[in-house]
């Protein structure tokens, strides 16, 4: 007998499917979607279009591509792949929505940074480095007699080709005299060798030098060259008879001795103390591996070349300077026979099918701007804009035709400049027969759609609906739509104010890190600096990384090692650091990495709600402490969920899901510490509310209140004190550290770096973070921007723009001053953008 199994997933009528016979109308038809904030939302998107996503910051428009379209689209693949199979793939969730109709495979392009590993590259990202790895294998130039190499052996990630001093990596630690004697006028007894350890050890390893009979009471510099490298660098242990002399008894011991490098080596191997290896790390150099010259290769695969090149030094060039190496190879018009017997195989018909290949698919990366990269260019460096390009290349090469790519903000940390060939790239991939959906807070881009999905009006619950629908001139006419205004501004901008003066400055000279190359700067303090320049010019090395180092460096001098090892060598005169007193580096990166770290537990101000409930007359009778009142630890946490509130229910062939706790319904905790009330609102309901409506009911206690009025202030109403972190994009990151920034009392004199930080946010989002930043200059401190937005620009003291180009091309300020006068600048890339920006 037949049976059917009806769930109902909402109360009321359920809505009956559409017939799949629509899906031949051109739109991919959504009906009930109510994933996150999404209220039952119906809308109509036409395929083989490119469709715009727009809205405020946490207003839906994610959960409705990426969340529901894509989602669904992916669940129905792995629908089709073989049960056993589907339990080796990390499958997605199952949307929330009634039916979709006429949608065909999709691919997500989301924003992600770098792999955080040293072995990704630019290269390996794009797949790039297994065709110039098999060029190599077959078709390089071998020395006489040498056998033929496999691809493996062309790659610093296998064993075949990793070079063993390195194991791949390019980089080796070692210790030098220099490192492990800092200051050589010293004597051993006085401390010369700073890399021993203190206390009782290190006298006992110079009482046993005595007993060897070398000098410690001669300065450092003074003693024989071989007695110096014999005590630093030797492997020997020798046992001695130790009589102490600075015991009073004099109690002879058997003392074992250990060279500088063994101690430093041994440590960083054994020790368990962190502490300890922190320390001796800071007596270690890291620099270019001796013995393959930092290439990570073996010797045998470094004696291959073509063209005259080896693969370490195709690796290293910018992609604009490979092309043309490969390009007289792919543009052979005769080619001979490729044979084992052979040489060198440049000139075979294997050389010219796979620089072909190869040029193509550079050239791609090319026509996106993504020249001045290198293959070898490790992925941890790169920003998020040019890991989405590098991803958005790939697929192009893909060839696929009818298929929806979602894409999540491609033009993130793009300067206009590099986002006008993105979008003939998104236009290609329309005219190659696929659908085009990006989530989008750039005007340009939106502009260019053919169609517009609005979600708003507002984030969170105050959004979640779809304002409109349809070719982007209709929004005009929406005036819900906070959209609309940015789009369609009314009038000329209002000009900005005048720009504030420095009050002091800041200056770096000899700067050489990356692609800058002894560069000269100046950054005015009291006031806010937008740092400009296209993708790769040298923004982000010379504010997040050098100008970073060297604040660090100063305030903290006792961990000035460990900051910035290289320091020194990148950097010539510094002046103007004594007027700083403090730095903050705000940026992107999640406020904890699982459920259990939120909103409420990074700002602290959960610790002054939990003090309130812990001072209940309820609280005290039970003898309940602030602890009780916590998910993280037993005594009030459901122990079903360990405070998580879900549990995750794992299906053997299925997507698995998550659901509440059986046991404390997604409370988090159990029955005896919700019994406690605090206005009639137990600690779960309190952890339930919104910003918004926990700044009324709260407002009663000052430091708590403090903490959520500056969560308003940067437009975080919206957010659940409880809101899992793992549920905040990047902006809502970045907003959440700089508001806990803004509750601290504000003593002037701190310096504030932020690298992008409109990423992810909505032009009205923009606004808000802009009142905030300037809010901290009013106070006395410097805030300093790394930038591609132009109205944030617009509305600087000061800006400095670097260039021309990116990579080798850039690394050079080509104007510095207040906004107007980089507007007018004939040699800026960004002026133009500017002098837009502001209405000229």
């Amino acid at each position: 007998m037949d049976s059917k199994l009806i769930v109902s997933r909402r109360p009321g009528p359920i809505r009956p499917t559409p017939p799949f016979a629509e899906a031949d109308d051109g739109f991919v038809r959504v009906r009930g979607a109510r994933e996150n904030n999404l209220h039952n939302v119906d809308v109509d998107v036409p395929r083989d279009s490119i469709v715009a996503f727009t809205g405020v910051s946490g207003s839906g428009k994610s959960s409705l591509a990426f969340g529901t379209i894509f989602a669904e689209a992916q669940r129905r693949y792995f629908e089709s792949v073989a049960p056993y199979a589907r339990r080796l793939i990390q499958q997605g969730h199952n949307p929330k929505v009634d039916a979709i109709t006429g949608l065909p495979p999709a691919v997500a392009l989301q924003q992600r940074r770098g792999t955080a590993t040293a072995r990704s590259s630019v290269g390996t990202v794009t797949t790039l480095s297994n065709s110039l790895r098999m060029l190599f294998s077959r078709a390089g130039s071998y020395p006489d007699g040498a056998k033929q190499l496999d691809s493996d052996a062309f790659s610093p990630n296998t064993a075949a080709g990793a070079c063993p001093e390195c194991h791949g990596l390019g980089v080796a630690h070692t210790v030098t005299e220099g490192s492990l004697v800092p200051d050589p006028s010293l004597s051993i007894r006085d401390g010369a060798i700073a890399a021993w350890p203190g206390a009782w050890q290190g006298k006992n390893l110079r009482d046993i030098l005595t007993h060897l009979g070398y000098d410690v009471d001669t300065p450092w510099k003074k003693l024989p060259k071989k007695d110096r490298d014999w005590i630093l660098f030797t492997d020997e242990q020798p046992v001695v008879e130790v009589t102490p002399q600075r015991d009073r008894v004099a109690k002879p011991y058997k003392g074992r001795f250990w060279s500088a490098k063994s101690y430093v080596l041994h440590t960083l191997a054994d020790s368990k103390s962190t502490t300890m290896r922190d320390r001796v790390l800071r007596f270690m150099e890291t620099g270019q591996c001796p013995r393959c010259g930092g290439s990570g290769l073996r010797p045998d695969a470094l004696a291959v070349t073509f063209a005259g090149k080896t693969i370490s030094e195709l690796n290293a060039m910018p992609m604009t300077e490979l092309a043309a190496v490969i390009r007289p190879t792919a543009e052979l018009t005769s080619a001979g026979t490729a044979s084992r017997t052979q040489t060198s195989g440049e000139a075979n018909e294997v050389a010219v099918a796979i620089t072909r290949d190869l040029l193509a698919r550079v050239t791609v990366l090319l026509d996106l701007g993504l020249g001045y990269l290198a293959l070898g260019r490790p992925t941890p460096t790169l920003s998020p804009g040019e890991m989405q390009r590098l991803r958005i290349a790939t697929q192009l090469r893909s060839g696929l035709f009818g298929v929806i790519y979602v894409l999540d903000e491609p033009s993130a940390g793009l300067h206009p400049a590099d986002a006008e060939p993105l979008l003939a790239v998104l236009e290609q991939l329309k005219t190659s027969g696929n659908s085009v959906f990006v989530v989008e807070h750039n005007m340009d881009f939106v502009q260019a759609a053919d169609w517009i999905v609005d979600v708003g009006p507002h984030a969170g619950e105050g959004g979640g609906r779809v304002l409109y629908s349809g070719p982007v001139a209709g929004l005009e006419g929406v005036q819900d739509s906070v959209t609309r205004p940015f789009l369609f501004p009314a009038g000329t901008r209002s000009e900005p104010g005048n720009p504030r003066e420095a009050k002091e400055w800041l200056t770096l000279q000899g700067i050489t890190r990356h692609n800058l190359r002894d560069l000269e700067t100046e950054f005015p303090l009291g006031v806010l600096t937008a740092v400009t320049g296209v993708s790769g010019s040298g923004k982000s090395t010379l504010v997040s990384h050098v100008l970073a180092e060297v604040v660090a460096a100063e305030l903290h001098p006792d961990n000035a090692d460990t900051v910035s090892r290289d320091l020194p060598k990148g950097l010539g005169l510094v002046s103007g650091l004594h007027h700083l007193d403090r730095l903050v580096t705000v940026d992107q990166k999640p406020i904890g990495r699982t459920p259990r770290s939120n909103l409420a537990t990074y700002t602290g101000l959960f610790d002054g709600v939990r003090k309130e409930f812990a001072a209940t007359q309820a609280a005290r009778s039970r003898g309940f402490g602030a602890g009780r009142f916590s998910f993280n630890v037993a005594g009030g946490r459901c122990e079903t969920c360990q405070g998580e509130g879900f549990v995750a229910v794992e299906l053997l062939f299925l997507p698995g899901s998550y659901g509440p706790c059986p046991e404390c319904n997604g409370s988090r905790f159990n029955p005896e510490t919700l019994e406690v009330t605090y206005r009639d609102r137990n600690i779960a309901e309190v952890l339930g509310m919104t910003v918004t409506t926990a700044a009324e009911f709260l407002s009663d206690l000052p430091s708590v209140s403090r903490s959520l009025q500056t969560l308003l202030e940067v437009g975080l109403g919206y957010l659940r004190l409880g809101q899992p972190a793992t549920e905040l994009s990047g902006g809502e990151a970045q907003r959440i550290k700089l508001a806990t920034e803004l509750q601290r009392i504000q003593r002037g004199h701190t310096l504030y770096l932020l690298d992008e930080p409109t990423t992810g946010l909505h032009p009205a989002d923009v606004h808000l973070l802009m009142a905030q930043l300037r809010r901290l200059v009013d106070a006395g401190n410097t805030v300093i921007v790394v930038e591609h937005e132009m109205d944030v620009v617009a509305g600087a003291d000061w800006v400095i723009d670097l260039g021309p180009g990116g990579g080798d091309a850039g690394g050079e300020i080509m104007v510095a001053g207040p906004p107007a006068v980089v507007a007018r600048s004939t040699t800026s890339r960004t002026a133009p953008y500017l002098a837009a920006a502001l209405g000229r």
